[in-house]
């Protein structure tokens, strides 16, 4: 069973997310905010293993939100929900800790299919995020000389990173690197796991 609490403020795709996760085997919402400040009050005691958040939100806002979870329960999978999908915001969201997102338009079907991949392990990003990625990779060195700012991308997910800009698929990526998709999953999640390690180096950095 996939647990999954949702933020959102919009009443509407609120409960239509709840109402569909709920109806889907294998899946449950056990949590639905409105804002950030309650989800997280309780997000320790509900202990979810998705939380899907939105980052318009009323007073905290989504990214914020994300930071704050994530001190909480570090080994939460965050996924963005999103209006636009190239939207820098996103980007934001992933470097504050989320592990993915999902356009708001996504057919139902897709949508569950993309929560069970993220639970799975399985994140792949859009190009312009990848290009994003790489970008903040190759500045990194100016930005940061603390131990989280050391942190480099290898080579390989370097090469999975430009195979992305390129358009390549998850499964055309994995064929060509001549891994299996259990490995390409591990792969991504290195590569969230050192974006959100940049991004706490950076905040060290600010507070040094």
């Amino acid at each position: 069973m996939i647990n999954i609490a949702v933020v959102e403020d919009n009443v509407t795709i609120r409960e239509g997310l709840k109402i569909l996760i709920d109806g889907t085997r294998g899946y449950a919402c056990v949590a639905t905010y409105f804002e950030c400040k309650s989800m997280i009050e309780s997000i320790g005691n509900v202990n979810p293993d998705i939380l899907l958040i939105d980052i318009g939100l009323p007073g905290i806002n989504g990214i914020e939100g994300i930071k704050r979870a994530k001190e909480i329960l570090p080994d939460l999978t965050v996924i963005v929900l999103t209006v636009y999908e190239e939207n820098d915001l996103i980007f934001e969201a992933l470097c504050a800790g989320a592990s993915g997102y999902i356009a708001k338009k996504t057919p139902p079907s897709k949508l569950l299919v993309a929560i069970q991949e993220a639970y799975l392990g399985s994140t792949p990003m859009s190009s312009h995020i990848a290009r994003k990625v790489i970008d903040l990779f190759n500045q990194k060195k100016q930005a940061n000389k603390n131990s989280f700012g050391n942190t480099t991308l290898s080579k390989r997910e370097k090469e999975i990173l430009n195979k992305l800009i390129e358009g390549d698929s998850f499964k055309v990526i994995a064929d060509s690197i001549s891994v299996s998709i259990e490995t390409l999953r591990l792969d991504f999640r290195s590569i969230y796991k050192k974006i959100h390690l940049h991004f706490r180096g950076e905040t060290t950095a600010r507070m040094i």
